[in-house]
């Protein structure tokens, strides 16, 4: 917690020593060092838990150390032996720990009664789960619409939470499901079924060991999602093209030193990663796209003028595909001097990424939220499967397209029910099996849940998991707009900065984590995950619980509903709580894609839930695979000011989401500290400043509304001309509402327009 500010380069490859280390750091931290080893090693294992950190697939034949660093720093905070009890909020008024870090008040460790906010003490106060439950039955009955309720759900939660969470809120009568994937990877769940009819990938592990080349857009898998780095170095020493499309050199896509290897480790080498890492401008991902199938289409028609073999996939694309003609007319449209000034890129460099692409027999394209949180983020999504669909690579072993999501459960939220615009198959299955009338107007996502919070449309707000208040755009305006609610609840592990953001009434439901032991009626049980490439399968803790007063997640949600529809709906929620195998053939009722669910999760590893695109039959309106054209280079709005820059905001490696391991980036040399900008040396001096130097940042608004951060201090990076980047989520008052796609409303957080100045803060002002 006391590391000095400094700036020092990292000059060490990823992963390695310097992984054990702050593992080991994380372990000792919070009180765990010996139990914490323990609990590693049931992560990832048959019979033990699924990782609470990031949703990458688990291999068939799993290792005894199937965990990696930040899945370490995930359970080590989970495990923590630090108790967050009714004394210290006895100590502190809410008010006073609104002065708190987002980091000071996680290290608070984990909460340990349910607590409702008094507002004539401003503290927390320990409250009966009784009294709890009825707290929210009372308001939820007393809403004059059920639309005026939201409920939020983040990607920690089971598919068995999940599933009874949506039961819940469509029988209360509401739509309304902002979601944390409504944050980052909705432009696929929107994008991708136009294209391919899933919105989902195409992609399974194994198919990573048989890849020529692997293609990554926007995605830093050393810190998001670091167990890839183990079928990344795999493909690199077997000599796969691996190339990485990103505005930072990332450490882990430079080198990686596998911890699991003995040899790396002992003789400190590392494996280089990337064949080429580009660095694109931040928002010319459809640019480098748009030349690379430029070149492929050049490439073809020589080939074919020479009598050679085809560079396209022709058979693919006359017998799978639909679209190719209004394709190629907008590539010849589009001129090389375009490409090349909005990606950043030569030509010279995209015509080289297009050609080692164009000798990949079996190619895999990967990309991350570097791809999807943009205005036009469905489009660069699109383009992604255009490239892939030119080669045919999609339905092909060793191919496919491979949307690399966060959290460990986020895809699997979506698959049982979780969404704001249900299908009519879907609604009329639940009506015929519960008996009553579920809701079909859509409801709300996150963006519009926000604008309904700001009208003075929304009264209830429940949140299954998360850190919602800390991780939506546009604050301080959308946290005052929840502050306005009748009330807020929070079903939690620990104290996070929307607890402290709250309604006039508010409640705090702890409870369990991953990592512990979950009793029922009918003895221990397990829940399920899906993770990024569909395979579901069982999780189990094994850990005490960190209090005697913890439920799980499905007995909160069904002691909600059940305090407040009464017999209103004749679901036994006791029953299902009793059994979490009872939920799972509800699941399977509603789903029948979960045919045989539990006996099909006994297997180890689980099972895959098919993907039609990856059997090459597409659930589109055309009955094909689908070129889809984005006109122009999904040009952002136009922006006047010379200076402009386009901000990016990102994670540091110390961070999970909202949640910070410390307030340092190891990779990037930043110790600390996070008030920090990146920026080339070339920009900074352009403006008259100097490395180190103080600035305030503005957003350059369209709505007259003033966004501004203060005092932050510039780093010199390696990094695209025009572009800045910083972190999330410091930056998000600087992202406006307004700025999202809006096919999929993602907001834009990896593109947003904003000046630099000087700063006005004086040293030691707060």
């Amino acid at each position: 917690m006391g590391i000095a500010k400094s700036i020092r380069p990292y000059h060490e490859p990823a992963g390695g020593w310097g992984a054990l280390k702050a593992m080991g750091a994380a372990l000792i931290e919070q009180h765990v060092a010996v139990s914490g080893m323990a609990t590693l090693a049931r992560m990832n294992q048959p019979g033990g838990f699924d990782c609470p950190g990031c949703g990458w697939a688990d291999p068939k034949n799993p290792s005894p150390f199937e965990y990696c660093e930040n899945g370490g720093k995930a359970v080590a905070w989970e495990a923590t032996a630090r108790r967050c009890t009714p004394d210290f909020f006895a100590r502190f008024t809410v008010s006073e720990l609104e002065a708190f870090t987002d980091f000071e008040l996680e290290m608070q460790g984990r909460l340990t009664h349910p607590l409702r906010y008094d507002a004539l003490t401003d503290r927390y106060v320990p409250v009966s789960w009784e009294d709890a439950f009825a707290t929210v039955g009372r308001h939820l009955n007393a809403l004059p619409d059920p639309d005026m309720a939201e409920f939020y759900t983040s990607g920690r939660a089971s598919n068995e939470a999940a599933f009874l969470y949506q039961l819940f809120a469509r029988a209360v009568g509401t739509n309304n499901f902002p979601d944390c994937s409504n944050m980052c990877h909705e432009a696929t769940s929107v994008g991708l079924p136009h294209s391919i009819g899933v919105g989902k990938g195409t992609v399974l592990l194994e198919d990573f060991d048989k890849a020529d080349a692997i293609l990554i857009f926007g995605q830093n898998p050393g810190t998001n999602s670091p167990r890839m780095m183990t079928e990344l170095r795999n493909a690199a020493r077997r000599g796969a093209t691996i190339l990485s499309f990103n505005p930072f050199r990332e450490r882990a896509l430079e080198r990686f030193q596998a911890p699991q290897n003995p040899v790396e480790m002992a003789t400190l080498t590392s494996t280089p990663i990337s064949s080429r890492i580009f660095q694109v401008k931040v928002g010319g991902d459809v640019a480098v796209l748009k030349g690379m199938m430029k070149h492929l289409l050049a490439a073809d028609r020589a080939a074919q003028a020479a009598g050679a073999a085809p560079v396209l996939d022709w058979d693919f694309i006359h017998g799978h595909s639909t679209g190719i003609e209004a394709l190629i007319a907008d590539l010849d449209a589009t001129s090389w001097d375009a490409i090349t000034a909005k990606s950043g890129l030569s030509r010279a460099d995209i015509e080289s990424a297009g050609a080692a692409y164009a000798k990949a027999e079996r190619a895999i394209l990967v990309y991350g939220m570097g791809i999807t949180q943009h205005r036009h983020g469905t489009q660069n999504v699109q383009q992604i499967a255009n490239l892939a669909l030119l080669r045919g690579h999609v339905g092909r072993e060793g191919s496919g397209i491979c949307p690399v999501r966060g959290h460990s459960n986020v895809q699997g939220d979506r698959t049982v029910g979780i969404t704001e615009i249900p299908s009519t198959e879907f609604l009329d299955r639940l009506e015929t099996r519960y008996g009553f009338a579920p809701p079909r107007a859509h409801g709300h996502n996150v963006v519009t849940a926000l604008e309904a919070m700001l009208r003075g449309e929304v009264r209830v707000f429940i949140g299954l998991g998360g850190n919602f208040a800390a991780a939506i755009p546009d604050l301080p305006r959308t946290q005052e707009a929840l502050r306005r609610l009748d009330l807020t609840v929070h079903i939690a592990t620990k104290l996070n900065r929307s607890h402290l953001v709250h309604g006039r009434e508010a409640l705090i439901l702890p409870c369990l984590g991953r990592t512990e032991r979950d009793l029922q009626a009918t003895g221990p049980q397990a829940v399920t995950v899906e993770d990024s490439m569909s395979m579901v399968h069982a999780s189990a803790g094994h850990n005490p619980p960190a209090s005697p007063y913890l439920k799980s997640e499905p007995a909160i949600i069904a002691g909600m509903a059940r305090a407040t529809l009464g017999n209103r709906v004749a679901i036994d929620w006791e029953g299902l709580v009793g059994d979490y195998a009872r939920i799972r053939t509800e699941i399977e009722a509603i789903f029948p894609i979960f045919r045989g669910y539990n006996t099909r999760i006994k297997a180890p590893g689980g099972f895959h839930l098919t993907s039609l695109a990856r059997e090459r039959i597409w659930a589109t309106p055309s009955g094909k695979a689908q070129f889809l054209v984005c006109v122009g280079l999904c040009e952002d709005p136009a922006v006047i000011d010379p200076d402009a820059l386009w901000l990016s905001t990102m994670r540091s490696h110390d961070q999970y989401n909202t949640t910070l391991y410390s307030l340092s980036d190891r990779y990037r040399g930043v110790y600390g500290q996070r008030d920090v900008l990146f920026l080339n040396r070339d920009e900074i001096a352009r403006r008259g400043l100097e490395d180190g130097d103080q600035v305030d940042i503005a957003t350059l608004s369209t709505d007259g509304v003033e966004r501004a951060l203060r005092g932050f201090r510039l780093i010199a990076y390696d990094f695209p001309a025009g572009s800045c980047a910083a972190y999330y989520p410091e930056t998000n008052p600087l992202v406006p509402l307004y700025a999202h796609d809006p096919q999929s409303f993602t907001p834009s957080s990896k593109g947003v327009p904003v000046r630099i100045a000087r700063s006005t803060l004086q040293p030691g002002a707060q």
